[in-house]
């Protein structure tokens, strides 16, 4: 593929944009590139590009209200350093960054606390589990208030449960 300006050179530089579902690209050769500046760090970001537009202005805001630079004793890393590269550069940047990064973070993932996931099959087997000790704790509180109607049926929720955890049996011969 030619670079679109030149037309001369391979393309090795590609940009894709989709705005109202309209796909427009663009492919430049190296030369091209770096005379239209699309390799210039300074025009825009990788952390923009993947973080969404203004999100290494956020987190500099977030700390130029300080009115210095704030620099990662760990590695030496800098908010610019962060903005050009969209990467940060130990685990200690997570804490001297940090008021600039909770609000980023707030922005890219649902809350600021990893909380991982299960497989579907693992998280039936945690769900299941957690009702039978809910059940199970409440069948204790309703024997010791001496509710045995209401211990009669949770015992009958416990038995089903149980059922439902071990999945259909096998027979036989």
């Amino acid at each position: 593929m030619l670079c679109q300006f030149c037309k001369k050179a391979a393309a090795k530089v590609h940009y894709t944009q989709i705005v109202a579902n309209e796909v427009k690209k663009v492919d430049l050769c190296e030369a091209c590139a770096k005379e239209k500046g699309a390799d210039d760090p300074t025009v825009y970001s990788i952390a923009d590009v993947l973080l969404g537009l203004g999100a290494s202005q956020k987190m500099e805001e977030a700390t130029a209200s300080t009115g210095n630079t704030v620099t990662c004793p760990g590695c030496g890393f800098t908010q610019a350093d962060f903005k050009k590269t969209g990467r940060l550069g130990c685990s200690r940047c997570y804490e001297v960054f940090a008021d600039g990064l909770e609000q980023l973070l707030k922005g890219m993932h649902r809350g600021i606390q990893h909380k991982g996931k299960f497989p579907p099959a693992v998280q039936r087997t945690v769900d299941s589990q957690n009702l039978l000790q809910r059940l199970e704790s409440e069948l204790q509180s309703a024997v010791a208030k001496e509710d045995f109607e209401l211990a009669a049926t949770i015992r009958d929720q416990i038995k089903e449960a149980r059922k439902a955890t071990a999945g259909p049996e096998t027979s036989t011969p």
